[in-house]
């Protein structure tokens, strides 16, 4: 199994109740643990209602991020692309480029909200069009391209950008979720996907069949797709012991299950918990889930049933929540740092190689002791000393010490 990079995906989820200007700076203090933490990419969303998914405009976001912040790459996670004209994109995408010392990656979307089109008049039957559209546009204004485009929902007359990305090639990333289109647009365009449909089960069963769809549209219009481009979202939370992250998790999780799922969404299929524990049981401990609540060793071994399932990808990407407090929520993320990345991308073997070595090969400590008793031995007063030192045992010896009595017996 290759290395796999690692990010979160912070749409975001906030129960309603905190205040806008604090929640904000909590969000944005995240983005900078993350970063010292050293997990790869950081991707927030553009919503405008609903009340829980509060972040307007992810390249102002990601603007404040990249000044807290300085190897995390931040992508974009989405823009929907119908919301705006793609000459206005495109022009933010670049000055958030060359603001962020070329980290960005460019993801784009048709729009998650059904409430969120309605507002803005976009009937939802095109925004998936439109989406495609606007992507030919950007990329062509992003390669300097000067561009003429009549469309019936924007119009270029000889468009150019005066200033271009940072870096030479932008990555573009592409959401997909249950449909095909996310998928199809990616293979279109030769461009990464994020898999935010991962999160459920049926999700999780129709990633090989998604990939596919991928690779035929790249076959179809000449282009290519790598996994080592696909992000693959998952949730959980993680604690020392399952318990524990029973019992951090459950109020919260509920909270966000009853209250913005079915409350809010009306997720069809979707129905409420009647307590906590059925909560984090429904979402974690039912064949097939989507969702890891426990230890770092349960969230290593879903990745890498994940990893198989799908037949591969190149990122994983946590869903970040409020399930629990805010202090066991940053605890949660240290523990994937610390004991998850490792362990997945084997960076621990060594380690484990070495010390194995050294069980196995007890004959060079044997010899390490011969060698130092007999320089002992071959002195009055040194060899005076180690028997008032082993008759006394007032001398604690270090873990790497010969063993000198086993060593004074066979120089005998």
């Amino acid at each position: 199994m290759p290395r796999l990079k690692f990010g979160a995906f912070l749409a975001p989820h906030h129960p309603i109740g905190e205040h806008p200007m604090l929640q904000l700076r909590s969000d944005l203090a995240f983005a900078q643990r993350l970063d010292e933490l050293g997990f790869d990419e950081f991707w927030c969303g553009e919503h405008h209602s609903t009340g829980w998914e509060v972040i307007a405009s992810p390249e102002l976001f990601l603007a404040a991020a990249a000044e807290r912040t300085h190897r995390i790459r931040l992508g974009t996670g989405v823009v929907s692309l119908p919301y705006h004209h793609p000459f206005n994109v495109a022009q933010r995408m670049v000055q958030l480029d060359h603001m962020s010392g070329g980290r960005v990656i460019f993801g784009s979307g048709p729009g998650a909200l059904p409430s969120d089109a309605y507002m803005l008049g976009i009937d939802p039957m095109v925004q998936r069009d439109r989406q495609d559209e606007a992507i030919g546009v950007i990329k062509r204004l992003f390669a300097g391209e000067r561009v003429t485009h009549e469309s019936d929902w924007f119009t270029l007359r000889d468009a150019r950008l005066q200033l271009f990305p940072l870096q030479e090639d932008m990555p573009f990333a592409v959401a997909s979720q249950v449909s095909p289109s996310g998928m199809t647009l990616a293979g279109k365009y030769g461009a990464g996907v994020l898999s935010i449909g991962s999160m459920s089960t049926q999700g999780l069963l129709a990633l090989p069949t998604q990939w596919g769809f991928a690779e035929d549209s790249a076959a179809k219009h000449g282009q290519t797709v790598d996994r080592k481009n696909w992000r693959v979202v998952m949730t959980w939370h993680i604690a020392e012991t399952r318990e524990q992250a029973r019992v951090e998790a459950r109020e919260g999780l509920m909270r966000w299950h009853n209250e913005y799922n079915v409350g809010t969404l009306m997720r069809p299929g979707a129905v409420a918990y009647k307590t906590p524990d059925e909560a984090v049981d429904q979402t974690a401990f039912v064949e097939g889930a989507a969702s890891v609540i426990g230890t770092p060793d349960d969230l290593v071994k879903a990745i890498r049933d994940l990893y198989q399932l799908s037949g591969g990808f190149g990122t994983v990407i946590g869903f970040a929540h409020d399930w629990a407090n805010r202090e066991n929520t940053l605890k949660s993320w240290d523990l994937v740092a610390r004991y998850v990345i490792p362990e997945v991308n084997g960076l621990l073997e060594g380690y484990r190689t070495s010390r194995e070595y050294v069980v196995e090969h007890r004959e060079s400590f044997e010899r390490a002791g011969a060698a130092v008793m007999s320089k002992i031995m071959g002195n009055e007063k040194a060899a005076a000393a180690l028997q008032e030192t082993m008759r006394t045992r007032t001398a604690t010896t270090g873990g790497h010490t010969p063993d000198l009595e086993k060593a004074k017996s066979e120089l005998k």
